[in-house]
């Protein structure tokens, strides 16, 4: 499993994973939060690998439809972005403004989840 998809996916996973089944949900996360093996989930939940890999696969499809429909995904990373560019600029322009960085720290967290 090559680095750039997990992390896609596990980025998809926690934006819409809500809107997948149980069952999909489950092998999602086994697969690409706890790294187990499709043989790994299929002995555990006493189906073939197959099943697990078509089961995973159409989860994946879901969650790749779903940002492509909502760009949920997309707009935050925009924001994101924004939000970087705007405390550089700040950062540079006022950066005896403590305050001013403190608001822009908050909403930065607020927004994404991240400070610094």
């Amino acid at each position: 499993m090559e680095l750039e998809k997990t992390v896609r996916m596990n980025f998809l996973f926690s934006f819409y994973g809500e809107l997948l089944t149980p069952k999909q949900a489950q092998h999602m996360a086994e697969y690409y939060e706890e790294d187990h093996t499709l043989a790994e989930i299929a002995d555990n939940h006493d189906v073939s690998r197959q099943a697990i890999y078509d089961s995973i696969k159409r989860a994946e499809d879901a969650l790749v439809n779903y940002e492509e429909k909502l760009k949920f995904v997309e707009e935050f990373e925009n924001r994101k972005l924004a939000l970087k560019n705007i405390r550089e600029y700040v950062n540079e322009t006022y950066q005896n403004d403590k305050k001013l960085m403190e608001l822009i720290e908050d909403v930065m967290q607020d927004s994404t989840g991240e400070g610094n």
